[in-house]
């Protein structure tokens, strides 16, 4: 469902640039396509950010199921690597040209290195922390957007609801917390402000993936996240892991095909062709389901017992988040180049 988009008159092939008469796209289209001007979300794109984010908010209970057969470096690099053969498979589907021109080495190591350290946060993190205090420290992340968004996206500034919903959602981050400063536990807590150093650097990732989509195609971006994080996570994996058990089970393989092919792969095209097109606040915000589904899916699947702390954290980042992500009067959408 996440690859309709896509083929549509607006899909990354032609927001791209022209193709040439052996299918593939011209070289220099980058240079010369027209910008984008980013708009709010429409209810067919809010239906997909809505589905993208339900699947999300399995993520980290698939990820937790995962790390019980492996270690989270090997784990790791198993999803990156699957999800890019599924990319592999879109951009190879959808004719496009895999050729990286001069002035886009930089910004695609940058997002590669980005996006690495960032899952290697959330990895090792959740390695130590719970699903349920995963999902809800993850899910700060639409808040580290809109900050990063004030500061690198013209127009769009923080205001004093997005400030006041900023203080009321780490207010939630701080509920989730008390556990780890209740139980005197190191590692829970430790896990836990990896996870939140994971969530600032995917707000800051959201917002430079709509910065760079606007010059750059999409599968470019994910095939140079992919790369970089599978060469990370394999050299980091012999290193740390190499003594470790590496058990292949049911369990691991559905928590491979969930993570790798429906977020890594699918979730990542569908993800990258909104925040190319759309605002990125408006397509994060919706991600504010996140708590609600993942606390729920942590309980059912793995039996993750929901404590108070949970209820109140979960609670307060989503009414936190609404109030940082409130539409201000008189805000327009912005092309920027």
């Amino acid at each position: 469902m996440a690859t309709t988009p896509p083929a549509d008159s607006g899909g990354p092939q032609n927001a791209a640039g022209t193709q040439n008469a052996s299918g593939t796209q011209s070289a220099d289209s980058s240079r010369t396509a027209a910008p984008i001007t980013r708009q709010p979300l429409s209810a067919r794109a809010g239906a997909l950010a809505l589905l993208l984010s339900t699947l999300w908010a399995g993520n980290p209970v698939a990820n937790k199921a995962g790390l019980d057969d492996a270690g989270p470096m090997r784990l790791g690099w198993l999803r990156f690597a699957i999800g890019g053969v599924v990319v592999l498979i879109y951009a190879v589907a959808t004719r496009q040209s895999f050729r990286v021109l001069r002035h886009e080495w930089v910004p695609l190591a940058l997002l590669g290195t980005l996006f690495t350290v960032q899952l290697a946060f959330m990895n090792i993190g959740q390695d130590f922390s719970t699903a349920g205090h995963a999902v809800v420290v993850t899910s700060t992340f639409p808040l580290w957007t809109g900050v990063f968004a004030h500061f690198f996206v013209p127009g769009d500034r923080m205001s004093r609801s997005r400030t006041l919903g900023t203080l009321v959602a780490y207010s939630g981050v701080i509920a989730v917390f008390y556990k780890g400063f209740a139980d005197s536990s190191s590692d829970f807590l430790v896990g836990d402000l990896l996870l939140l150093g994971s969530a600032v650097l995917l707000g800051g990732r959201q917002v430079y993936l709509s910065q760079l989509g606007q010059g750059i195609a999409q599968h470019k971006l994910l095939i140079s996240q992919g790369v970089f994080g599978v060469t990370a996570f394999v050299i980091a994996s012999l290193i740390f892991e190499s003594d470790e058990a590496f058990v292949v089970t049911t369990r691991l393989v559905v928590a491979l095909l969930y993570t790798g092919v429906l977020i890594a792969g699918l979730g990542f095209i569908g993800q990258t062709w909104l925040l190319k097109r759309y605002l990125p606040s408006r397509v994060t915000v919706i991600s504010l389901s996140q708590p609600i589904f993942g606390v729920l899916f942590s309980w059912w699947i793995l039996g993750e017992s929901v404590g108070g702390e949970l209820y109140i954290g979960a609670a307060l980042v989503v009414v936190g988040s609404a109030l940082a992500q409130r539409k201000v009067g008189g805000q327009k959408p912005e092309s920027i180049n």
